[in-house]
């Protein structure tokens, strides 16, 4: 997994394509490790390339929403795809991150502190 990380307006955007699972969930997570152990604190996880999540991916995305909840950093999920949506309502992620439709409306949340 090639993850091309980007930053806007003070928002890192970790973009994740393909599949998130076992094989690459290490490459997921230590992306986002060091981006946190640089202090950024304000992330958009944007899954518009992800086609499938496993167990390991989620691990990630919840590894990520702890840390960040802890030392008062946000995150959101944009762009999930009808099938990783599903992954994410049936293990009750819908009810504890926050998600939104497109990188751009995570983006405008984000920056406006709402």
């Amino acid at each position: 997994m090639n993850i091309q990380v980007e930053e806007i307006g003070g928002v890192t955007i970790i973009p994740l394509e393909g599949r998130l699972d076992g094989n690459n969930a290490g490459v997921a997570e230590g992306v986002f490790l060091g981006l946190f152990a640089e202090g950024k604190g304000t992330f958009v996880f944007d899954f518009s390339e992800l086609q499938y999540i496993s167990s390991a991916g989620l691990r990630v995305v919840l590894v990520a929403a702890k840390k960040l909840r802890a030392s008062k950093g946000r995150m959101i999920c944009a762009n999930l795809a009808e099938q990783v949506y599903d992954v994410f309502e049936m293990s009750g992620f819908t009810s504890i991150l926050e998600i939104a439709g497109t990188k751009e409306e995570a983006l405008a949340k984000l920056q406006a502190g709402a």
